[in-house]
């Protein structure tokens, strides 16, 4: 029996960690804790640069190197899972966040800071996230709950990210941001047993009937079909739009709120509602994945971020403004990460998916390179955030055109891709 009909089976057979509800709550629980970490940088910026005395720059840069060596390390994750198994790689991604946490709390210089908090976080949130999480999801789940599973997964992921939030700025008020960041350490060595229901490496008679089903017997085989597919790389370029709006606020809006007269408190309740608006927001996405057509799904969603950054960037501050912009983001917050898993999943198979969406996820790591880089830069240059919002507004319209026209039908293969070889 195949490890997808075994956790799809209602009858008391299979054992607990192969049931479908224990191996949800562990992706999302590793996956919600995972993000939060980086959910909550924004809460460190001001004191950490304080203290050192270095720049907004400096935090920033920083931050935005995470981003980029997350998203370069993500095809390599993705290929290891579907290579080794997730587990594997899960318990791997979270030794280099425990080892970035703990060593952010104890650096004096910026490089230091560049390699603990960019790189080794960087890579350990490739091995804790979307694309090893949702690839785990999508061959250990049968293909009539994948969009249940993937949703219900974010949101769980997204109630850990609402926690997250004010643990942070309690951990940072009670310890300090070094003690923090050590607590934070903690929490996320406490997650390792959670691995264990997520090992999905399948055995030699399931990788061959999978490579029947998808019809793709090698990863060379199964990146050079998708390389060559026009939707693929329109998918990739519409998820840069994404990577930047949300590194891009995450980062830079407790800050941006200071300077607009608001409180901190105010930046702490907005990422709070974020994350709570996503729970909800994921979720239904993932539902919704499931009966409409995903890439107008997404086209919406980028649409909509363009309406409500814009509105937000241009009024007056307020907190009622604030949170009711906080709502309308979480809604669409990470709603498009299993949208778009889903979408490489339909079109290209399960076989290879935590490989392909890591591609896809780069393009979405370099946008988050650039939103929490161009916002440190440009504000030290000129004082103001007001440029990079406009950034922000202008790639959400053009995710949306770029969604629209890929093609999602599913490949039409005459034979195994093996076969043919």
């Amino acid at each position: 029996m195949t490890v997808a009909e075994s956790t799809g089976a209602a009858g008391p057979a299979a054992p607990w960690h192969r049931n479908a509800w224990a191996i949800v709550l562990a992706g999302g629980i590793v996956m919600g804790v995972a993000l939060g970490v980086r959910h909550v940088q924004g809460l460190f910026l001001l004191p950490v640069s304080l203290e050192h005395g270095w720049s907004r720059e400096t935090f920033g840069f920083a931050m935005a190197m995470q981003n980029l060596v997350w998203g370069l390390a993500q095809p390599f994750a993705g290929m290891l899972a579907d290579r080794f198994g997730s587990a594997k790689v899960i318990v791997g991604g979270l030794f280099f966040d425990v080892l970035g946490l703990v060593l952010m709390a104890q650096v004096a210089t910026p490089v230091a800071f560049l390699w603990s908090a960019g790189v080794c976080i960087g890579i350990g949130l490739s091995g804790t996230t979307f694309g090893v999480i949702y690839g785990a999801l999508s061959r250990l789940v049968v293909a009539e709950r994948r969009g249940w599973a993937l949703g219900l997964a974010g949101a769980i992921g997204g109630l850990g990210q609402f926690a997250m939030v004010p643990a942070a700025q309690g951990l940072i008020d009670g310890l300090g941001w070094a003690g923090a960041l050590v607590g934070l350490a903690i929490v996320t060595a406490m997650l390792l047993p959670l691995a264990w229901p997520l090992a999905d490496r399948p055995t030699v008679e399931d990788q061959a009937a999978a490579a029947l089903a998808d019809g793709a017997a090698g990863l060379a085989d199964a990146l050079g079909e998708a390389f060559r597919h026009r939707g693929f790389w329109l998918l990739n370029l519409g998820f840069v739009a994404c990577g930047f709006q949300l590194a891009f606020i995450a980062t830079h809006l407790p800050a941006f709120l200071l300077d607009r007269g608001l409180s901190p408190s105010d930046g702490v309740v907005a990422l709070a509602i974020i994350a709570l608006a996503n729970v909800l927001g994921t979720y239904g996405c993932g539902v919704l994945g499931g009966r409409y057509r995903r890439k107008r799904l997404l086209a919406g969603i980028y649409l909509g971020r363009a309406l409500a950054i814009a509105l937000f960037a241009s009024l007056p501050a307020s907190s009622t403004g604030l949170y009711l912009f906080a709502a309308v983001m979480g809604l669409g917050w990470l709603g498009t990460a299993p949208l778009t898993n889903g979408l490489v999943s339909q079109v290209f198979g399960v076989r290879y998916v935590a490989t392909l969406f890591g591609f896809v996820f780069l393009g979405h790591q370099v946008g988050s390179f650039l939103g929490v880089w161009l916002g440190a830069l440009v504000y030290e240059a000129g004082g103001s955030y007001d440029p990079v919002w406009l950034i922000a507004v202008a790639l959400g319209v053009a995710a949306a055109a770029l969604h629209w026209p890929i093609d999602d039908r599913e490949i039409g293969r005459r034979a195994p891709l093996g076969a043919r070889a």
